[in-house]
């Protein structure tokens, strides 16, 4: 399975919960998540891998740069954590 299969199956199960599924480009930032996730009630980021890809120190940097300014972020390398983050 790749990255871009779970980032697929993620669009469809946002879109079929009622939410909004937007592709993140940052200028000047690198480590950033991949996707927004609008969901009714919150928000969520979301850094896609392949199965049993950890995320690369500088990622690990940023996530927890956004995490202390309050922000959900969360790791996703298959279907059943797409499962478990949009519960």
């Amino acid at each position: 399975m790749r990255e871009s299969d779970i980032e697929n199956y993620l669009v469809d199960e946002v879109k079929r919960l009622g939410g909004e599924c937007r592709k993140v480009r940052w200028i000047g930032r690198n480590g950033a998540p991949d996707r927004y996730i609008m969901l009714p009630g919150h928000c969520i980021w979301v850094e896609l891998k392949a199965p049993g890809v950890v995320p690369k120190p500088h990622q690990l940097r940023e996530h927890k740069r956004m995490r202390n300014l309050g922000q959900r972020v969360e790791v996703v390398d298959s279907f059943e954590r797409v499962d478990e983050v949009l519960r």
